[in-house]
């Protein structure tokens, strides 16, 4: 069950990234979703290394950091993405 929700919440937060970056992005859905989850662990590797990652009520700090998270790793993704993406498209040549 663990893994159904690490999935939905890289899905959201891969999502929710999307929209707040600018532009758009050229990521599919199934990296979206991989890059969100990862994001979100970044999150709460943060979380930790501050010392807010378990809190009484809603862990506000742990979710913008999770978003935060998830916002960086979805805009170096689909950079990468394009960049692969475009050199695949031109069999490897440059065009001058």
């Amino acid at each position: 069950m663990s893994w159904l929700w690490a999935i939905i919440v890289g899905l959201v937060l891969g999502l929710i990234a999307k929209a707040i970056l600018p532009g758009k992005q050229q990521v599919p859905l199934w990296l979206t979703i991989i890059l969100g989850m990862i994001g979100s662990l970044l999150g709460n590797w943060a979380a930790t290394g501050l010392g807010i990652n378990e809190t009484k009520g809603i862990d506000w700090g742990r979710h913008l950091l999770q978003l935060a998270g998830a916002v960086l790793v979805v805009g170096i993704g689909d950079r990468l993405w394009v960049a692969i993406r475009g050199r695949n498209r031109s069999g490897g040549r440059h065009a001058a």
